[in-house]
């Protein structure tokens, strides 16, 4: 990777700090407030839809050393934002559902808001982040195999391509359990109006881990 900062290093970190600053004031903080309470799903598309596409496109500067546009990028754009509205609802699901375990005591731990959050982040990432983990595997597959020429790819030649080792042996067994139940459990200890947006926040760690990983596979 190239040493010092580019035009397009400084054109990313400026986009992430206007986002900050529109969050930080306090007459855009409220709108986004209101906006999140009132429509949840659009909201949870927008976010994701932006901050897990920079992590995209953070992950491609890292693993090529220069800014270039992640193939087909708005078409993996869209299905970011279609999964940022699957987690908005997986969300409230699963922290309802831990609240409600908790309270009748089919949880250890109640009363202690440490142990609720963990409990939900354990409980969603072994489930619906497994699931949501290969499918966006997957689609990204697919993706990238649509635009390296040639005719459509069948279901086979995409999971054929997948390398589903570095998928379970990396993406399930190491960042599941050492990233993402830690930083959920952080996120679900959070206000739930911030909690979607900080998921798609950690969109960008998941560009450079994702980069991390397809450098490792392909070492």
């Amino acid at each position: 990777m190239k040493k010092g900062l580019n035009i397009g290093d400084i054109i990313w970190l400026a986009i992430l700090a206007v986002i900050a600053a529109l969050l930080i004031y306090p007459s855009t903080h409220a709108v986004f407030v209101t906006l999140t309470t009132a429509h949840p799903y659009s909201m949870g598309f927008i976010k994701f839809f932006i901050l897990a596409s920079m992590g995209d496109w953070l992950g491609a500067r890292i693993v090529t050393g220069e800014w270039v546009k992640p193939k087909g990028a708005i078409y993996k754009s869209i299905l970011w934002g279609i999964f940022g509205m699957g987690i908005t609802l997986s969300f409230t699901i699963f922290n309802a559902g831990v609240t409600a375990a908790l309270a009748n005591g089919l949880l250890p731990g109640n009363g202690y808001q440490i142990v609720s959050a963990f409990f939900t982040s354990l409980i969603m990432n072994i489930t619906f982040g497994v699931t949501l983990m290969g499918v966006h595997r997957f689609t990204d597959t697919y993706i990238d195999l649509s635009f390296a020429g040639g005719a459509k790819p069948t279901v086979d030649e995409v999971i054929k391509n997948m390398n589903l080792d570095n998928l379970i042996k990396f993406v399930y067994a190491k960042t599941l359990p050492f990233f993402w139940v830690p930083a959920h459990t952080i996120v679900f200890m959070l206000p739930p109006v911030y909690r979607v947006l900080a998921a798609a926040a950690l969109g960008i760690a998941l560009g450079g881990i994702l980069s991390f990983a397809k450098r490792k596979a392909n070492s």
